[in-house]
């Protein structure tokens, strides 16, 4: 069973068009946060991993629009690691309408979160250093990679 790490929103008027729907390229950026929020629950703050030299660049991003939000609503953005090796991360994101973590708090167990689906897709990322090399993070930060596929519920490989 997946969890999904939730992490609501308010629609602010710059994140939108002149007709009052979000543009498109706002989603990527909850995309963003919804990541630093996943790894801020393994514990881990982004800036620690930099701190030791690791980037985590974005290889790859999917985004398929299934519904407007609009100025002034409470969205939800759900984030889940659907894949994790020592070299790569692919995550997952939902955006959803109304802010679930009200009555779910800040997990969900689930294939899918809850709320109406506004927009779904993901990123992929690959693990580099500081000259964008790619590194093995279980390797360069292994208490760090532990954290996380304990969040994931994966034994690390």
């Amino acid at each position: 069973m997946a969890t999904w790490f939730l992490h609501p929103l308010r629609v602010r008027y710059q994140e939108t068009d002149q007709m009052g729907v979000v543009y498109h390229a706002n989603y990527l950026n909850w995309f963003e946060i919804g990541r630093t929020e996943w790894v801020r629950q393994a514990g881990i703050a982004y800036k620690e991993v930099e701190a030791r030299g690791l980037l985590l660049p974005v290889t790859d991003v999917e985004a398929s629009f299934k519904q407007p939000a609009l100025y002034d609503d409470w969205i939800t953005v759900c984030t889940r690691v659907a894949e994790m090796t020592s070299i790569r991360v692919r995550f997952e994101s939902r955006i959803v309408s109304g802010d679930m973590s009200a009555s779910h708090g800040i997990r969900y167990e689930g294939e899918d979160p809850p709320g109406l689906l506004l927009v779904q897709g993901g990123t992929s990322h690959v693990w580099v250093n500081k000259e964008w090399k790619p590194v093995r993070f279980a390797r360069e930060a292994p208490d760090l990679y532990q954290r996380m596929m304990g969040l994931i519920g994966s034994k690390p490989s």
